[in-house]
C-alpha cells in the first residue's frame, strides 16, 4: 500500500525533539524524583467564569453545527478587539475561528504557500512550524536569530534569503522559545521588505498578553501599509489559561478569509458554538489570569538568571515575554542536547535542548517558567549543583 506525499514530507519530524521530555516521563513513572520543566502550560486552571460560560452555553443548546467562519458573536468580539488594538477598523469578515492557534496556522499556511514556494521563519522556532510549512508543500527557509540581536529576527538576514520562490514570512512575536519581542523599528524594516517583494506576513501572537513589565508589543497588523498582506494567528490558550478548549482564530484581509473559507469548511466547518460563546466572553471581559502569569514568569526568569550568574558559568537570556527562558550552556563544553540528557540523568531536571527548536541553539537549553515557585527554586538548586559536578568532572 502507498502513502501520500504529505506523509513523506512530514516523516521524521518530532520524534528526536522530544527525547528528553519522553525520558523524563518514563523516569517519573518509575518513581524517580525528576523536576520536569520541558513543556510550558499556564500555571493556573482555566478561570471558573469561562468554564461556567461554556456549561451555560451547552445547557442552552449551543451544541449544534457552526459554520466555516465561526460564530458571529465571537468574530464581532475579535473584530472589536483588533480594531481597538490596531487603531484601524477590522471587520468581522476579516476573522475566521479555528480550534486553537495550531489549526489556524495550518489553514493559513495552506492558503499562502504550496509546492514550489518558500516560507521564511526565524531559527530557533516553535517546534511545529517546520511541519505546518512542509504540509503545505512549501520549503522552509530558516533565518538565524542572533543572540547579539536579542534573538529578534533581522531584516538584513531576511533580505539575504529572499528568492523569487519566497511567498511568506512567518513571524512569532512574542517569540517562543526565546521570549524576544519585535520592536517598532523591526516591524517597519520587515514590512518594507514584504512590500518590496510582495510577501505575506503571518504573525503568531499567542503570547501577546504575557509581556513583562518594561516591554512593549507591536504588531504588523497595526501598520496600514501592510493591511493587505498581514495575517495574525492567536488563541486563548495562553492568555486565558485555556489550552484544552482549543479556541483560536486568524485575522487577515477580507479577500483572504473569503478565499480560505472553502478550506475551513472542508477541515472542520466551524468551531463549537459553546466554546465560541466562552471565548467571546473571554475576549470581551479580558483575562483575569494573565497579569499574575506575567508577574510570576518574569520573577522566575529573574531568579534563574541571578542565581545561575552567581553560582555557575551558565548564562540566561532574559526573556521579555512568554513562559520560557533560554540558558547558554556552552561554557560546559557540551552541546545543548548532551547537556540536557546529562542534567536529566545526574541532576534530575528535565529541560528542552535548544536543538529541538532549530539549528542555531546547539549550545542552549530551554526551561519552562510555569512550575510553582518552590519547585522552580528546587530546579535552580539542582542545576547549580549539577554545574558544580560538571566542573569537577572536567577539571
Amino acid at each position: 500500500m502507498r502513502n501520500t506525499e504529505i506523509t513523506a514530507r512530514l516523516s521524521g519530524l518530532g520524534g528526536a525533539k522530544w527525547e528528553v521530555n519522553l525520558k523524563a516521563k518514563d523516569l517519573i513513572a518509575q518513581g524517580r524524583d525528576v523536576i520536569d520543566v520541558t513543556i510550558g502550560e499556564p500555571d493556573v486552571p482555566t478561570p471558573t467564569p469561562l468554564i461556567d460560560a461554556a456549561e451555560t452555553a451547552m445547557r442552552a443548546g449551543r451544541t449544534t453545527y457552526s459554520n466555516g467562519r465561526g460564530e458571529a458573536g465571537l468574530r464581532a468580539a475579535l473584530a472589536d478587539r483588533y480594531s481597538q488594538r490596531s487603531g484601524r477598523t477590522i471587520s468581522a469578515d476579516q476573522v475566521m475561528c479555528f480550534p486553537g492557534t495550531q489549526t489556524s496556522l495550518f489553514a493559513v499556511l495552506m492558503g499562502v504557500a504550496e509546492a514550489g514556494c518558500e516560507v521564511l521563519v526565524g531559527d530557533p522556532m516553535y517546534a511545529t512550524y517546520e511541519g505546518v510549512i512542509r504540509a503545505s508543500g512549501a520549503d522552509m527557509v530558516p533565518v538565524p536569530l542572533r543572540p547579539e540581536n536579542g534573538f529578534r529576527i533581522g531584516a538584513d538576514d531576511i533580505a539575504a534569503r529572499i528568492t523569487p520562490k519566497t511567498t511568506a514570512l512567518l513571524l512569532t512575536t512574542p517569540h517562543n522559545p526565546t521570549g524576544s519581542i519585535l520592536t517598532e523599528a523591526d516591524i517597519d524594516a520587515i514590512g518594507a521588505l514584504a512590500v518590496k517583494h510582495d510577501l505575506w506576513i503571518i504573525s503568531d501572537e499567542v503570547y501577546e498578553e504575557l509581556i513583562f513589565d518594561g516591554s512593549r508589543f507591536v504588531s504588523p497588523l497595526s501598520r496600514p501599509e501592510l493591511a493587505d498582506r498581514v495575517i495574525v494567528v492567536s488563541s486563548i490558550s495562553k492568555s486565558h489559561a485555556a489550552p484544552g478548549f482549543r479556541s483560536g482564530w486568524c485575522v487577515g484581509p477580507a479577500a483572504f478569509t473569503e478565499a480560505l473559507l472553502p478550506l475551513s469548511e472542508t477541515m472542520l466547518f466551524g468551531n463549537q458554538p459553546f466554546i465560541a460563546d466562552m471565548t467571546e466572553k473571554a475576549i470581551r471581559d479580558g483575562s483575569e489570569v494573565a497579569p499574575g502569569m506575567r508577574k510570576r514568569y518574569a520573577a522566575r526568569a529573574e531568579t534563574l538568571a541571578s542565581r545561575l550568574a552567581e553560582h555557575s558559568s551558565l548564562k540566561v537570556h532574559q526573556p521579555n515575554a512568554g513562559m520560557f527562558a533560554m540558558i547558554d550552556v556552552s561554557s560546559t563544553g557540551l552541546s545543548g542536547n548532551t547537556y540536557a540528557l546529562h542534567l536529566l540523568e545526574h541532576g534530575n531536571v528535565a529541560v528542552m535542548p535548544g536543538s529541538s527548536f532549530g539549528t542555531t541553539l546547539d549550545g542552549w537549553v530551554r526551561i519552562a517558567l510555569t512550575v510553582d515557585d518552590e519547585i522552580f527554586d528546587s530546579a535552580c538548586d539542582r542545576i547549580i549543583q549539577h554545574a558544580a559536578q560538571l566542573q569537577l568532572e572536567t577539571a
